[in-house]
């Protein structure tokens, strides 16, 4: 089964795999972001935090693999009221446009390191002077708490690997921890992440 049918087949139910509520980390740092900004949400899935941050104003640009998933956002985003623009993509395949965004939001974004490089050489370049990056993402140590993320340690960050990642940004927030996550039925437990909030000066 290809990368992009597993997540198609993870979303083909009513439920929604990791829930309809925003993660944690992106709901209590919002202020970060500019007011009624252009906002990019790498690997959004089922959308649940562009739905989020629809509701606050902002406009919103949805990507995923999974065709299942953004429809999903689409039927989340019409019972909200609000709209969101989504695009189903390949990251590995993905180009953000240079100065495009006011923000991006990496929420469990698990890509293998050569392509998570490259995307986030694209953040960079595609954030807005004045945009802000929000990121949380799993650790290797997750691997041993059994509560969700991608079964291999390749596909994790560190709190090293985002910092070199994006050095050129002004690093607001940058912690490696361990915190309770409850997101739907996937991300359930003690999890251990990295997070990051860097602005582009």
């Amino acid at each position: 089964m290809s990368e992009i049918n597993k997540w198609d087949e993870r979303y083909a139910t009513d439920d929604f795999a990791y829930g309809t509520e925003p993660n944690d980390f992106l709901r209590e740092n919002i202020q970060h972001l500019p007011a009624g900004g252009r906002i990019l949400c790498l690997a959004e899935g089922e959308g649940r935090n562009a739905v989020f941050l629809a509701r606050h104003g902002f406009n919103v640009v949805a990507v995923d693999s999974s065709t299942v998933g953004l429809q999903k956002a689409q039927k989340l985003a019409d019972e909200n009221g609000v709209q969101i623009t989504t695009i189903v993509a390949d990251l590995a395949e993905f180009t953000i446009a240079d100065s495009s965004f006011d923000g991006v939001i990496s929420i469990f974004c698990h890509l293998p390191p050569a392509v998570r490089s490259r995307l986030h050489r694209q953040v960079i370049d595609g954030l807005k002077i004045g945009g802000t990056l929000i990121l949380e993402g799993y650790t290797p140590e997750q691997l041993h708490q059994g509560t969700g993320g991608p079964p291999v340690k390749e596909l994790m960050m560190t709190l090293t690997t985002v910092q070199d990642d994006f050095r050129d940004l002004n690093q607001i927030h940058l912690l490696e921890t361990t915190r309770e996550i409850l997101e739907g039925t996937l991300h359930t437990g003690t999890g251990a992440v990295v997070q990051f909030i860097g602005e582009k000066i």
